[in-house]
């Protein structure tokens, strides 16, 4: 395997290249779950993996609670398909609760506040009824519980870790959350081994190539059940090497179809580049600060050819069109600018406005 062999594999298995997925929740659940802190950049990852979808498609999947958005993994918000929620967040959050039980303590949050605070938002929420962030924090502090100094974000993610809570649909700009078993109540639930089995095999399938390292960063497992998850589903993989590393993907790998040059725009925190502890077969490390220039943990949208990535761009929002500027790490070919041209049409439709390309 070469590092192009790698790309365009990643770029089909992540269904970039030539997607079938044909519903939002096909594209999540087959990635295992997708990053979404950023939630018109999350939007986007999903929409780019369907054949000519729109941004109210994607929308109206979160209304109709196919996909749900909360903190599955490594205290980052993410979207995952419906029916996942409940599993997921079993196997997932232990390790993070258990990490942040020390700054529950530093913030007074004891287990007595989190359960009344969790009745608070029962009484609240039921009835499949939607309140905003603000509403959420303003019930706790009429009830003489402070949200201050982060006490409220913990409040919240906490109740979402533990299954209480998710997200539902936007209100305007705004976050609502629900009660997660009225907005999924049909959600599956797994034993342990069964669930580490299942989240390897949507890992190695959905983001193959990738390291057991890889899966280890991603998931925010231990090794050993990183190790336990894999060898559960290894002889359904297949094995290659590239520079004496181990890299496992789906033996269903369909054979790429190369039409050089192939130019994407993802979207910043998108799993091409987030799904992996190592980046550098994609991104040549002399550029990653062009990518994360605050060292910070915010990426930038990336521009990607030909499975690799060769820039960044940013998009200007206005009233009926979308500007889109690239900042290419080298000069782009003519076929590259006319490649680079289809891919904005393509987001400015999924957004419903025309381009204006920078």
């Amino acid at each position: 395997m070469t590092r192009d062999d790698l790309a365009q594999a990643r770029l089909m298995n992540q269904q970039i290249a030539h997607p079938t997925s044909k519903e939002p929740s096909q594209v999540v659940a087959g990635l295992g779950a997708m990053q979404a802190q950023d939630y018109a950049s999350a939007l986007w990852a999903i929409g780019l993996r369907l054949p000519n979808a729109a941004e109210t498609f994607i929308e109206q999947a979160i209304a109709d609670g196919a996909i749900v958005r909360t903190w599955p993994m490594r205290g980052t918000l993410h979207f995952v398909a419906a029916d996942d929620v409940r599993w997921m967040l079993q196997l997932l959050t232990p390790h993070i609760l258990a990490r942040r039980e020390r700054r529950r303590q530093q913030l007074d949050l004891d287990d007595a506040t989190l359960a009344r605070s969790g009745d608070l938002f029962i009484q609240a929420l039921q009835g499949n009824r939607l309140l905003t962030r603000a509403a959420l924090m303003d019930l706790l502090e009429a009830a003489g519980i402070s949200t201050a100094a982060q006490r409220g974000y913990h409040i919240l993610s906490h109740l979402a870790l533990t299954g209480l809570i998710c997200l539902g649909p936007r209100a305007g700009k705004q976050d609502t959350f629900a009660l997660l078993q009225e907005w999924r109540p049909t959600a599956q639930e797994m034993d342990r081994d069964e669930a580490l089995a299942e989240l390897a095999e949507r890992y190695f399938t959905g983001h193959g190539p990738a390291t057991l390292q890889d899966f280890v960063w991603w998931s925010g497992l231990s090794v050993a059940d990183a190790k336990a998850g894999l060898a559960a589903v290894s002889t359904q993989l297949e094995r290659r090497v590239l520079d004496d590393q181990t890299y496992w993907m789906s033996q269903a790998t369909a054979a790429a179809v190369k039409t050089s040059p192939s130019v994407y725009l993802l979207p910043s925190f998108d799993e091409y580049i987030l799904g992996y502890r190592d980046r550098s077969a994609v991104l040549d490390p002399m550029h990653t600060r062009k990518i994360t220039p605050g060292s910070n943990g915010v990426f930038r949208p990336i521009v990607v050819i030909d499975g690799h990535i060769v820039g960044t761009w940013k998009r200007t929002l206005r009233k009926n069109t979308v500007e889109i500027v690239p900042s290419p790490f080298a000069a782009l070919s003519q076929a590259e600018e006319r490649a680079f041209a289809a891919a904005a049409e393509r987001y400015a439709r999924f957004l419903g406005r025309s381009v204006k390309q920078g």
